[in-house]
């Protein structure tokens, strides 16, 4: 049991080898959205193997609400783009400066074997990047898009003009249909009638 206990707490201490997840709000005609995401997907995904980034179209209605969501959470009293978040840090715009602020964020839970393993990326990257993404290529799997999902249609909403259209040719139904049942009323007492008179008739005849 003790050995088990020490274990575990052993690994608690050791700390976190997966990087903080990277979210990136963006417009697509924006260029400094266009340089933020261009350095992440150039650079970081390579240098840190386990981290995964989602761009975000704010341009789309789908993804707005999120978006403001997301300015709220973070104390942005603009809507200006990009707004970086990793983790439980944002960041919103963009520079080449920024590039050391995202590293330490992204490695905010990694253990010292993950951030001993991000320098050697980095360091391959400085010295041939090319030949390192090339190698790596598969990690450019680690930039998606969320995906736009289309609303549900709706059912399809009559005008007033439509409904009350099918309210009269409903009325007019009922009308049609009283009509004849009044008309089998007549015949069946006119019947009625004739029978009656012709028996009242049959019965003097007789007398």
């Amino acid at each position: 049991m003790k050995k088990v206990f020490g274990a575990l707490l052993g690994a608690a201490l050791a700390g976190n080898a997966f990087a903080a997840d990277v979210t990136i709000y963006h417009m697509p005609t924006c260029p400094h959205c266009h340089h933020a995401r261009e350095f992440v997907s150039q650079n970081l995904i390579y240098e840190y193997p386990e981290l995964k980034v989602t761009t975000v179209d704010v341009t789309q209605e789908a993804n707005r609400q999120d978006f403001f969501d997301t300015l709220k959470k973070c104390k942005y009293e603009s809507g200006g783009v990009p707004v970086i978040v990793i983790g439980e840090e944002c960041f919103q715009g963009y520079s080449d400066s920024m590039g050391d602020k995202l590293r330490t964020a992204i490695e905010a839970d990694l253990d010292d074997a993950a951030k001993s393993v991000a320098a050697e990326n980095k360091k391959a990257m400085e010295a041939d990047a090319d030949a390192f993404r090339n190698a790596h290529s598969d990690r450019q799997a680690a930039v998606t898009e969320r995906e736009i999902v289309a609303p549900a249609e709706e059912p399809a909403v009559k005008s007033e003009e439509t409904q009350s259209t099918e309210n009269n040719e409903v009325k007019s139904e009922k009308n049609v249909a009283t009509k004849s049942n009044d008309s089998w009323v007549f015949y069946l007492i006119l019947i009625a009638l004739v029978a009656s008179l012709g028996f009242v008739l049959t019965r003097k005849s007789k007398k």
